[in-house]
């Protein structure tokens, strides 16, 4: 039961949990939320994410409809991580729309869909709240690309000796022998070492 409390008080100090409570539950009510937040964590991808405590820029409208809150707008902020060729660090910025609706409690479409399906309106604090971070996380590890590269043409690292061909020599190779031969090319480097 503690972990549980614990793990919604640290939602409720969530840069991305917004208080909705002056929004009301006409429908028709509206607010807009602009500000930039400070990621929480990590979001994104192994190779390229929103680092954390990275700005994130959240330009949304809340909108009281009958059954919840729809949330709508776009949430953007500066990526980092390593080109899958060459493992070069990379930067970049990403930009998300968001488009939720969460549903208020007690609600028909709370009553008739699974509580994974759509997230739902939350009380903390004695105020009302939409989480954010979910969608937010979805739709940046969506957008982001699973193989980054720090150019179209990224050449990677050579397969022999891991330089990055981009800052390697032009001709840069490795002489390749054939292995059924290496034994032979042993012997003979042996023997011309014991000739000198």
């Amino acid at each position: 039961m503690a972990t549980h409390a614990n793990a919604a008080h640290r939602k409720a100090r969530s840069p991305l949990v917004i208080d909705i409570s002056r929004l009301g539950r006409r429908p028709g009510s509206m607010m807009t939320v602009e500000t930039v937040v400070p990621s929480p964590f990590r979001i994104g991808l192994e190779l390229i994410a929103v680092e954390q405590g990275a700005p994130l820029e959240l330009d949304l409208r809340l909108e009281s409809v009958s059954e919840g809150v729809l949330v709508s707008g776009t949430v953007s902020g500066p990526t980092a991580g390593e080109c899958a060729r060459c493992l070069t660090p990379i930067t970049g910025d990403v930009e998300i729309d968001l488009t939720e609706l969460f549903a208020y409690p007690d609600s028909t479409t709370d009553e008739t869909t699974e509580v994974d399906e759509l997230p739902r309106v939350g009380y903390g604090g004695g105020a009302e709240t939409v989480d954010l971070e979910q969608p937010v996380i979805d739709a940046i590890g969506l957008a982001l690309p699973f193989s980054p590269v720090c150019s179209p043409d990224c050449a990677g690292l050579c397969p022999d000796c891991g330089v990055p061909l981009a800052a390697a020599e032009p001709g840069h190779h490795h002489e390749q022998i054939d292995p059924r031969w290496a034994k032979l090319t042993e012997l003979s480097e042996k023997s011309a070492g014991d000739e000198s």
